[in-house]
């Protein structure tokens, strides 16, 4: 029997006992043995001398089954027998480690062809082409899980034994036995490759641990060992006993892992796990797993500020680039459609940035209908202004990447909408990104010339037909703007399309760019240097386009020709609807035309731009008493050719170009008795920019030395729209000379045009010598005998008080404005003509209004405020019984103040006016003044007090 247990032994599979009914244990010490015994450690004699471990009665219980397994007698033959077994499992063992060799160098094959093809899938997502057929993955038969792992628990058992390689040899005679029946590893399929490199143990060198010298018994051992506290049967304890041995392993572990700890990290460090989370999601296998991890992603932080959204964007790119424009649309853009209508912001936000870092990797079709669609949604719905403003950023992105003609008009759509979101934000991303990017596709299609800008100018002129009887500025505005922004696209256009581009060559030096050479951009997309490809082919071209202009013309230059041809003149006719006294349009269509230009060029403003002006404008000497010629004069178009066209240069010719006309159009208005508007208006468009003042000054000195009475008064009213722009210094040295001047005119009209700009001064220089100065001219219009019967200047002294006494220097107006509006109250009593009486007493009316808010000392409101305000009274009770209700009123009230004030201690220096009127009070009477014919008993109770 002991010979037949060494002929089972030899047969090399325990598993045999089973198969044959053997039901009976296996010692320890045998199978250890046989482990040893099929690598050649121990000899077949070793078998025999161990086999005593086995019971008697057991064999025997082996005994009718054995009776078929051959048995080795104990002669030499046997003896032979074994040592040929013998060199067979020596044979076989070396076998077995070539074949392992092999199998070692088919790992590192299959590694460097991922690699390749990892590295390959990358460039081809990059360029957009597909990996070579040659690199597909070949889908693996087995789970990926087995065989990878070092079970610490197996090696644990081994080592209570002694024996420090036994784990990976173990696996090697499993994975032989598996195996035996392949004759070569060539013959292997594919799967089955795959499962062998998977089943394969690490090439790192086995681990060796040092031996006791003792003869403990391995059940002692085992016994000893348990002391140590250790668990595997917890998940985590799962994880920790096995450690991963290849990459595939290490994606698997960090798949079941992260979205375990990732709620336990705190959420103002969760961005480090971001490079983790995405290097797994890229790797893994399942895209179950896959699909889990980037929701943990964009669900890794509550509320991501801008740092963390930039990180986990960055994240997300590097993993599109990575995997493809196919995987991104699988698995990041879900992630994007879940949380489009989250309920905080910051997410949302995430998923705007998200649509636009994205739109590179994604396919064009995706990009023009589902993230489109996406976008369109957020802006129309979303109401934060951030959320929005990053939705038009994205849509930009887009737009630079969309090649489907069909959503031209819905890109417009989008594109009406932003101009018109109502947060400054989402317009200014407008104008930056968005415009620019979809001008740039609109020029590809060839539309720009042909439907947005004109598209945008018909509804610029809809918009002045119907807004005569009330213009929406802010539209007005919106459409305006976006043509501004359209200009550097233009031009550009006009350059790429010149006859001189097939010479525009970068050769040798190229010619520098002056800095002022065109407008600030508000965005890099607006840079012309930029959308032509860089500053230097910039250059060329522009040294070509001058060239062409001054000396060979623009025939067959197609874009161009629109400009001057179609553009201009539909410019010049919208910019004469233009209602010139508002400041507001004429401000808008200024500077829309100063950048137009400036952008075109000086050549082009001088041989183009202003001959279609001045055709029109019509500036001469034959044309003052026209009709035709004065009429254009009195619109828009004088403020904005003014300062949108002849201020574009400002070399010496150029400001004497605007000097002059200036001047022409300041004549022929006066001497037509035209409206002085649109003179008005490009003084104040022009003055609002200090550089300009020295300018007109020298306009309005030329005026105030012209022959021409109806001149000299025309420049004395415009010196009052100047002063209040115009620094202290030039005030003095310049302005009250030319307004003392014209204070002692021949003509009365002449002197009485002075006082509002006399007035102004008052309300806003600050030196007490020009103060003295102004105070003595005025004192001297009220006090010369020859106007006392000047009904026109006193009504404009009058006027000028109430409109700058509340803001002039507060000793100026107790000294001189109030006593001498008592004095014209006074002296009104005496009038004989009840129109001029009516005439001065609603001025003063107006005047007293205006000064009841003011401080007003107790002194001062005794001796005058209160007797010019009877006086007025005494010309209301007759001329007009509304305006006396309100005097009387206002008279009741003052009085108790001062009796009050009178009986009671002073308290500081307070304003008897400000504590008799109260500011409910004030609020009423300044309402009820434009509504006099209410009834008389309603008016009496306007001042009343509150009980």
């Amino acid at each position: 029997m002991l010979y037949a247990l060494v002929s089972l032994i030899l047969l090399k599979d325990f598993e045999l006992w089973d198969d044959v009914g053997l039901n009976i244990p296996k010692p320890p010490d045998l199978l250890q043995l046989y482990r040893d015994f099929g690598n050649h450690h121990v000899t077949a004699r070793d078998v025999v001398d161990v086999s005593v471990g086995v019971e008697d009665d057991e064999l025997e219980a082996a005994t009718p089954i054995l009776g078929s397994v051959p048995v080795f007698e104990t002669t030499p033959q046997s003896i032979e027998q074994c040592l040929i077994v013998q060199k067979l499992e020596d044979q076989i063992s070396v076998l077995n480690s070539e074949k392992w060799s092999l199998m070692e160098q088919i790992q590192r094959l299959e590694s460097e062809i991922d690699f390749l093809k990892n590295e390959n899938f990358a460039v081809s997502t990059v360029y957009g082409v597909a990996p070579h057929p040659s690199l597909k993955q070949v889908p693996l038969a087995v789970s990926e899980d087995n065989g990878r792992y070092l079970d610490i628990k197996s090696s644990e058992n081994d080592d209570k034994h002694g024996n420090a390689e036994e784990t990976s040899l173990s696996l090697s005679a499993e994975v032989d036995s598996r195996n035996s029946k392949d004759d070569t590893l060539n013959s292997v399929p594919c799967k089955e490759t795959e499962k062998l490199s998977s089943c394969a143990p690490s090439t790192k060198a086995a681990v060796h641990f040092d031996k006791p010298n003792r003869k403990l018994s391995p059940a002692f051992h085992q016994a000893l060992l348990s002391f140590c506290r250790m668990s595997a049967d917890s998940r985590l304890g799962s994880e920790v006993s096995r450690i991963a041995d290849s990459e595939k392993s290490v994606m698997l572990m960090l798949g079941r892992c992260l979205p375990h700890i990732v709620p336990n990290v705190l959420l103002a460090k969760r961005e480090e796990l971001i490079p983790l989370i995405l290097c797994t999601a890229c790797l893994h296998p399942e895209p179950k797993e896959r699909d889990q991890l980037l929701h943990i992603l964009f669900n890794l932080i509550k509320r991501p500020d801008d740092e963390q959204r930039q990180m986990i964007l960055t994240g997300c790119v590097a993993f599109a680039r990575h995997v493809g424009p196919t995987r991104v649309e699988a698995e990041l853009l879900p992630q994007c459609w879940e949380q489009i209508n989250h309920k905080y912001p910051e997410r949302r936000l995430l998923v705007a940035e998200s649509c636009g870092a994205l739109a590179p990797y994604l396919p064009k079709e995706i990009r023009s209908s589902l993230v489109l669609s996406m976008l369109q949604q957020m802006l129309m719905e979303d109401k934060a202004d951030l959320v929005r403003e990053a939705v038009i950023k994205s849509l930009g992105i887009i737009m630079g990447y969309i090649d489907d003609p069909d959503k031209y008009q819905q890109g417009f759509e989008l594109l009406l909408s932003a101009l018109g979101d109502p947060s400054e934000r989402v317009v200014s991303a407008t104008h930056q990104v968005f415009l620019p990017a979809y001008a740039a596709w609109t020029t590809e299609l060839g539309n720009l010339q042909f439907h947005l800008i004109p598209t945008l100018l018909n509804k610029i002129e809809k918009l002045l037909r119907e807004g005569e009887h009330g213009l929406d500025e802010h539209k007005l505005h919106m459409y305006l703007s976006a043509l501004q922004s359209l200009i550097p696209s233009l031009f550009a256009l006009v350059l790429q399309n010149a006859p001189f581009t097939s010479k525009a060559k970068l050769q040798g030096e190229v010619p520098q760019i002056e800095v002022t050479r065109f407008p600030r951009p508000v965005s890099p997309l607006q840079d012309v240097a930029i959308i032509v490809g860089s500053r230097e082919q910039l250059a060329v071209l522009l040294q070509l386009y001058d060239y062409q202009l001054e000396h060979e013309g623009t025939t067959g230059w197609e874009t161009l020709l629109w400009v001057v041809n179609q553009l201009l003149p539909q410019l010049i006719e919208i910019v004469g609807k233009i209602n010139v006294a508002s400041t507001a349009c004429v401000h808008e269509f200024s500077r829309f035309f100063w950048r137009l230009w400036k952008t075109f060029g000086k050549i082009f403003t001088n041989t183009k731009v202003k001959p279609q002006f001045q055709e029109i404008l019509r500036l001469s000497e034959e044309n003052i008493d026209s009709t035709a010629g004065n009429g254009v004069l009195t619109k828009a178009t004088v403020p904005i050719y003014a300062t949108g066209v002849l201020t574009c240069y400002i070399q010496e010719e150029d400001r004497k170009l605007l000097v002059g006309f200036l001047e022409d159009v300041m004549t022929m208005l006066s001497l037509s008795h035209a409206p002085l508007d649109s003179l008005k208006a490009s003084f104040v468009e022009l003055g609002a920019n200090p550089a300009y003042h020295e300018l007109l000054l020298t306009v309005l000195w030329y005026g105030v030395v012209h022959t021409s009475a109806l001149v000299r008064c025309t420049a004395a009213r415009m010196f009052e729209l100047l002063v209040k722009g115009v620094h202290e210094t030039l005030v003095a040295q310049r302005v009250v000379p030319a307004l003392i001047t014209l204070s002692s005119d021949p003509e009365i009209s002449v002197r009485i045009a002075t006082i509002p700009a006399f007035g102004t001064i008052m309300e806003t220089v600050t030196q007490r010598e020009l103060l003295e100065r102004v105070k003595m001219q005025l004192a001297s219009f009220l006090e010369d005998p020859q106007y006392q019967d000047q009904h026109s200047l006193h009504t404009e002294i009058i006027k000028t008080f109430g409109r700058v006494g509340p803001n002039a220097e507060p000793r100026f107006r107790d000294e001189f404005v109030i006593p001498h509006l008592h004095k014209l109250a006074l002296v009104n009593n005496q009038q004989s003509v009840d129109s001029k009486r009516l005439d001065i007493a609603t001025h003063l009316f107006e005047a007293y209004s205006a000064l009841s808010c003011c401080f007003i000392s107790e002194d001062l409101m005794v001796n005058h405020f209160l007797p010019g305000l009877k006086c007025l009274r005494t010309d209301m009770e007759h001329l007009s019984p509304e305006h006396e209700v309100i005097l009387s009123s206002m008279i009741k009230e003052c009085e108790q103040k001062v009796e009050n004030k009178t009986v009671q201690e002073p308290q500081g220096s307070m304003s008897i006016a400000a504590s008799l009127v109260s500011e409910d009070t004030k609020t009423k009477f300044l309402n009820k003044m434009g509504q006099l014919t209410t009834s008389g008993a309603m008016l009496a109770n306007v001042f009343q007090r509150k009980k």
